[in-house]
């Protein structure tokens, strides 16, 4: 009887010990990005295959960029829970909201630019093709993205009662 616990518990120490072996190997691939300066740039580097050079240059943009980005997050922000205060004071579109919905508008448009400007700068110093890739990948997720509106249009524009040939 013994034995058999005995055999149990080094058992158990054993499994223990190589998950923790395994969860340390793991944890050292990606321990070195995870503790550089920007630890959200890992995943371009390895999705990008991308030299260190390459990191670093695209560090050094990035860091550049960041107050830009952040200033606008904070006045996007700002801009938007103005307007939502003024849309709970009323249930009518008056001047002020209006206002408020262009300033906004504007806000949104002056950040795209910035950041797809910082895209852009980004790609070109890539390798060309990963570059390429890049741009199409960010383009996709930040600009082209229709967030659900397009697919309600097309399903309205092929709905049967649209479709003025029938009538």
């Amino acid at each position: 009887m013994k034995r058999n616990i005995i055999g149990l518990f080094l058992g158990l120490f054993l499994v223990a010990a190589a998950y923790c072996g395994f969860y340390r190997l793991a944890a050292s691939a990606n321990g070195d990005l995870a503790r550089s300066k920007t630890p959200e740039l890992a995943w371009l580097k390895r999705e990008f295959k991308l030299s260190d050079a390459d990191l670093a240059r695209i560090t050094e943009l990035h860091e550049a960029y960041r107050p830009h980005c952040v200033e606008m997050c904070r006045r996007i922000d700002a801009s938007n829970t103005e307007l939502r205060e003024l849309l709970n004071k009323t249930n009518t579109l008056t001047p002020e909201i209006e206002m408020k919905l262009a300033e906004t508008a504007e806000l949104r448009g002056a950040c795209q630019k910035a950041m797809l400007r910082h895209f852009m700068e980004v790609s070109r110093t890539m390798p060309p093709q990963q570059g390429k890739r890049y741009l199409a990948w960010v383009e996709e997720r930040t600009f082209l993205a229709d967030y659900g509106m397009m697919q309600s249009n097309q399903t309205t524009k092929q709905s049967p009662n649209t479709n003025h040939e029938d009538q």
